[in-house]
């Protein structure tokens, strides 16, 4: 039988093999303060507060000796609500060093997700403070956890005397704490329109920051503004863990993301890197005194979260001094880069891909209806194997197996095609989500909420295209029978007990919906609609990476 010649060449590509590191980020951190002891290892611009390493790391040792005070024993788990703050990267190497896991509570979440969050997570402590402008944490944890049974026993607000005791509690460092520990549970929307605990360990969020720190070329001299928030993987890997890698500093620039802030943190600190999703890169060329602030010192950093619009990025090249200014491509499940463009790389393939799977990791593209790897040029769904694929969903184990298959392939559910070289173009999502300025939002979760209210007969939620957020939420809303509402009163029904970036940006009262013969709902004609009737055609034809 002849065989057949000049088959196509499939869809699949294995990063550099590089070591990994055995080591706990408590174990890394030490390794750090050891080397650079008296280096600046982060910078608190609005608080005014800095730490060496050798201070980071013995805060880290305080907080862990307080956990112990308190009960917390290996594997136990600790909330943190907060915004972006000092106390945030204490608590994130104290929990470490601890050997618990933490638990990141977005600080937009109010009642309806915080009461879920706090009975799935079983979380024994949390960790926060009373209220900041935007929200009164007090409050919402008491409206949350009225009338429940909780594993909830220690309340510890920072701005209080309970935070300086209890890093002067006499307590013990935990014996041993194992790579394969659980070190931190990020809660992200579910398909199922509930949340889910994405749990990753210790060798997870280790190694990525490892290659990530490799991918930036980042050594101690370096300097890092982190505008991103520090609950999402943005931040407490990408913003800390390639830092405490490296030795690089890590500089906080606010509470929150203001881009005044943060090209004055970059301006004062002399930084090397910056982050941003789009639409933060977006503001800051914006503003109008933004010639006046010094970028020079500026190399590298990252633009991820959202699809990166291709002129945006020449733009930050240029005009922010950023010529090393990389794409990366993850999510929360693979802790949570899996491919990347490199510092040294071309600025076509740096504006054109999300780059080449990271070290350690094997990508493939895979057909959607058969599972089966697919030519390269081809779009299919994008997969990822090794190191970097999460322990799995807490408590889900059904979950879990819908995503990470037995071989070991996590099926991401986003479109893709490679190309030749292995660099990854996306191309769309199998999965129903929209991406708004870098929050992952499920339209279920947010129907189901919606559901809720007691006027709303039926309701469904799409995306639609944004100029500075890349999509914003719109709902379609048909009533109950002789029931009649605003949108006002719709969305103020939302912001009093969803995360603010879930609250539809526009409803759209409606009979019925668009639907195949046998009643599906054609969401797509929703969005084909909106896109017309509010003009956005060109807004969604924009070219990103």
């Amino acid at each position: 039988m002849p065989v057949e010649e000049n088959l196509p060449a499939l869809s699949y590509a294995r990063g550099p093999d590089r070591a990994l590191l055995e080591l706990t980020i408590g174990d890394l951190l030490a390794r750090t303060a050891h080397r650079f002891p008296d280096r600046l290892a982060v910078a608190s611009c609005h608080q005014g507060k800095r730490l060496t390493w050798a201070q980071l790391s013995d805060e880290a040792d305080r907080v862990a000796r307080g956990l112990w005070s308190l009960g917390i024993r290996r594997g136990d788990r600790v909330g943190l609500w907060s915004t972006n703050c000092i106390e945030w990267i204490v608590m994130h190497m104290g929990c470490a060093r601890a050997g618990a896991a933490l638990v990141n509570v977005n600080p937009a979440y109010r009642s309806h997700e915080l009461q879920f969050t706090l009975q799935r997570s079983r979380m024994k402590a949390l960790f926060l403070w009373h209220r900041d402008k935007r929200a009164d944490y007090e409050e919402i944890l008491g409206r949350a956890r009225h009338g429940l049974t909780l594993a909830l026993e220690h309340t510890i607000y920072f701005d209080s005397p309970e935070w300086p005791a209890l890093l002067e509690a006499a307590g013990e460092l935990p014996a041993r704490v194992a790579v394969e520990d659980v070190a931190n549970i990020q809660y992200t929307s579910g398909t199922t329109g509930l949340p889910k605990g994405v749990m990753l360990t210790h060798h997870n969020i280790v190694n990525n920051g490892q290659f990530l720190a490799q991918g930036f070329h980042y050594t101690e001299q370096d300097s890092v503004v982190v505008p991103v928030p520090l609950f999402h993987c943005f931040g407490c890997v990408i913003g800390t863990m390639s830092a405490v890698n490296s030795g690089a500093a890590i500089v906080l620039p606010n509470w929150t993301f203001d881009p005044r802030a943060t090209l004055k943190a970059v301006h004062d600190e002399r930084a090397t890197s910056v982050y941003g999703v789009p639409a933060m890169y977006v503001a800051e060329l914006q503003l109008p005194e933004f010639a006046s602030y010094d970028l020079t010192s500026l190399r590298t950093g990252m633009m991820s979260g959202a699809p990166c619009p291709v002129e945006l990025m020449k733009r930050v090249l240029n005009e922010m001094h950023c010529g090393e200014l990389v794409i990366a491509y993850g999510q929360t499940e693979t802790s949570p880069v899996v491919t990347m463009s490199d510092a040294e790389d071309t600025i076509e393939i740096r504006v054109s891909t999300v780059g080449r799977a990271m070290p350690q990791t094997e990508i493939q593209i895979v057909s959607t209806v058969t599972g089966e790897p697919l030519p390269v040029g081809e779009q299919g769904e994008v997969c990822a194997r090794g190191y970097a694929v999460m322990k799995g969903y807490d408590g889900d184990p059904e979950g879990t197996a819908q995503v990470i298959k037995e071989d070991g392939w996590l099926h991401t559910g986003d479109l893709g095609i490679m190309h030749d070289d292995g660099c990854i173009h996306l191309t769309g999502r199998s999965r129903d989500v929209i991406i708004r300025g870098g929050e992952n939002i499920y339209p279920r979760e947010v129907e189901e909420f919606l559901y809720t209210h007691p006027k709303v007969d039926e309701a469904q939620v799409v995306g639609i295209p944004n100029a500075r957020l890349g999509e914003i939420v719109v709902a379609w809303v048909r009533l109950a029978p002789g029931a009649e509402a605003t949108e006002e009163e719709i969305r103020a029904w939302c912001q009093a007990q969803i995360a603010y970036f879930k609250v539809p940006e526009h409803v759209r009262f409606v009979t019925e919906f668009p639907a195949t013969l046998s009643g599906k709902i054609q969401k797509y004609k929703i969005r084909e609609f909106e896109i017309e009737a509010r003009g956005l055609q060109s807004v969604a034809a924009a070219v990103t990476a």
